[in-house]
């Protein structure tokens, strides 16, 4: 049996619960937020879990096998770092931590107590992203060219980070799990339009990030968006696929249509550019639960040791774009090395 103590029991921590008590041989035996009002309404779901606001007490406890994390970012690093010097396994929410060395640290905490450290990159364990995974593993896309992703809805606004900590860990996870390869350059500009009591944090952002093979990256964060959007685009030399994942029925389109040089035979500085127009295949994608997918692999990379998808290394290279990003963005765009 597992036994799973979560902190955090505001918007992500009750799910985490849900999802953790699917998952057969694991038993949620504890929960803590330092708000005692969203643990009432859990103590009545769940009257089998210890529900306290003390963290510390969760974590002391050597009832408590493994520790689920969902607190706020400035958090994450004290919170894992405690969690696996008293020999928990931990599972943090996005990002891993608000700095690059934070997030070494915690790595080699993690390797030396032997124990799973693992980012809840949630999106990583969806059907839509592992079938695109698929096929870009498989070469059916060719060579890829460009990877452009939008994340725009109207809130929520967060009053510890900026729209760039909050919504582009989401798409820097799912390009960084996809492309498989290193960035090597990323620049940023935003802008902070709503100023209301001293707050002031960037509500629109726009990111590139640039890789040594010339594929381009390019993403719009937006919070003042009246639509909601989750749609990524990545464009090969065989095949372009849309990403929507607000669509229930067709999460995943793949385009056979580019565009391909031919040589003018007339003239040795001309090409022709000759526009392939295929079929469109939207195929069938698992609809299980992300989350629920994340708290299985998790309990399972605990009993078998095996390396977690998303694990440390996987959340530091979110955490070194997120880095690259804001010291760009705190310079006006400035193009910064990752």
């Amino acid at each position: 049996m597992v036994r799973v103590g979560v902190i955090g029991c505001g918007y992500w921590g009750p799910n985490l619960i849900r999802n953790f008590l699917k998952v057969e041989g694991c038993q949620v035996v504890a929960a803590a937020d330092v708000d005692p009002v969203p643990l009432a309404p859990l103590r009545r779901l769940y009257p089998a879990t210890r529900f306290t606001t003390e963290s510390e007490a969760l974590l002391a406890s050597d009832q408590v096998d493994a520790v689920a994390i969902a607190t706020p970012i400035s958090t994450h690093y004290t919170l894992a770092r405690e969690a696996l010097r008293r020999g928990k396994h931990v599972l943090v929410e996005k990002p891993l931590t608000a700095t690059v060395p934070q997030a070494e640290e915690l790595i080699d905490l993690a390797d030396r107590q032997r124990r799973i450290l693992m980012v809840d990159h949630t999106f990583i364990y969806t059907g839509a992203v592992q079938k695109i995974k698929e096929l870009i593993r498989r070469g059916e896309l060719g060579e890829i060219y460009y990877y452009d992703a939008v994340r725009v809805n109207l809130g929520l606004f967060q009053n510890d980070v900026n729209v760039l900590w909050d919504l582009a860990p989401h798409d820097f996870s799912i390009m960084t799990f996809l492309l498989d390869r290193q960035p090597v350059r990323v620049s940023a500009v935003g802008a902070a339009p709503v100023k209301a009591g001293g707050w002031k944090m960037e509500s629109i952002v726009y990111v590139t990030v640039e890789f040594a093979d010339e594929t381009l990256a390019h993403f719009h964060l937006n919070w003042l968006s009246p639509v909601k959007i989750r749609r990524t685009l990545i464009g090969g030399s065989l095949k372009i696929v849309v990403y929507d994942h607000l669509d229930p029925d067709n999460q995943v389109k793949i385009f056979d249509r580019g565009v391909e040089i031919l040589p003018d035979r007339d003239s040795r500085y001309r090409t022709l550019v000759q526009y392939r127009t295929g079929d469109m295949l939207a195929p069938k994608i698992d609809q299980s639960e992300a989350l629920e997918q994340v708290c299985r692999h998790f309990v399972d990379c605990i009993r078998t040791g095996r390396r977690p998808l998303t694990d440390g290394a996987a959340g530091l290279r979110v955490v070194q774009l997120l880095e690259a990003a804001q010291h760009s963005l705190d310079q006006r765009g400035v193009v910064t090395g990752v």
